[in-house]
């Protein structure tokens, strides 16, 4: 008979027998778990090889439903309960209720308290617990949806207004081109950012009125330079820069 097998099952066989008799795991250095392990020890080893048989492989939970949440509790609880979880979600083909069972019981605790009821009748108990999942699940997915319809309008309304204004990244660069080169200087806030092939700028207000600071970055490097402000440019770098969220 392998002695380190005996010991582990002999570990395992007390760990179980203090929480079934307890409700939870007593310290390994006490007198309790001594008593327990040395009881279980010599059992075990009456028994003989067929007691400490390698334990079959838990099934794992089904590929659709990805990593479970790690259970709390005492790392005995924690194996205990998720061998418990492993073969209850097996049985369960509903993969709704295995999401709802998996991550609302995240407690080993409740695994192991539950492991001789059936699952029909586990299921019926939990039903109404379910039921308020499921339609609270609903209400979340439906909010998702209203607030996706609404940025999906909102940058559709966005692109509009750049639409029916000519705005485009092409023509801003144009224009900042056309402008009158000045010195730059000190940034304030930033207006927008511009980017086509090999070019990158970034336009900012200034603590100068009449001046505008770009940043430009290109293959050759960056260039900081000033230009002369002009309020249709900046209303149109505000209104691109803006994104979805700038006022019609």
């Amino acid at each position: 008979m392998d002695a380190n097998a005996l010991r582990d099952a002999a570990i395992e066989a007390t760990a179980r027998a203090l929480y079934d008799r307890n409700g939870v795991s007593a310290s390994e250095d006490s007198e309790e778990w001594e008593d327990e392990y040395r009881r279980q020890f010599a059992r075990l080893k009456a028994l003989g090889e067929a007691a400490v048989a390698p334990v079959p492989a838990v099934p794992a939970a089904p590929a659709e439903d990805g990593h479970w949440p790690e259970l709390s509790g005492t790392p005995e609880q924690k194996r205990w309960g998720a061998a418990v979880r492993a073969e209850r979600l097996a049985e369960i083909k509903n993969a709704s209720v295995r999401h709802f069972l998996a991550t609302t019981w995240t407690r080993a605790k409740v695994w192991i308290d539950t492991r001789d009821v059936p699952t029909p009748t586990l299921l019926q108990r939990l039903k109404p617990q379910y039921d308020e999942y499921r339609q609270k699940s609903a209400e979340r997915a439906k909010a998702r949806a209203a607030e996706d319809a609404a940025k999906a309008a909102a940058e559709a309304a966005y692109r509009r207004r750049l639409a029916e204004a000519g705005i485009t990244p092409d023509g801003l660069i144009e224009l900042i081109d056309a402008s009158e080169r000045t010195s730059p200087a000190p940034l304030a806030a930033k207006l927008a950012e511009i980017t086509v092939e090999g070019r990158a700028l970034r336009v900012f207000e200034t603590g100068d009125p009449t001046r505008l600071l770009v940043k430009e970055k290109t293959d050759r490097g960056q260039e900081d330079y000033g230009i002369e402000r002009d309020e249709g440019l900046v209303a149109d770098l505000k209104l691109f820069g803006g994104g979805p969220g700038t006022p019609a």
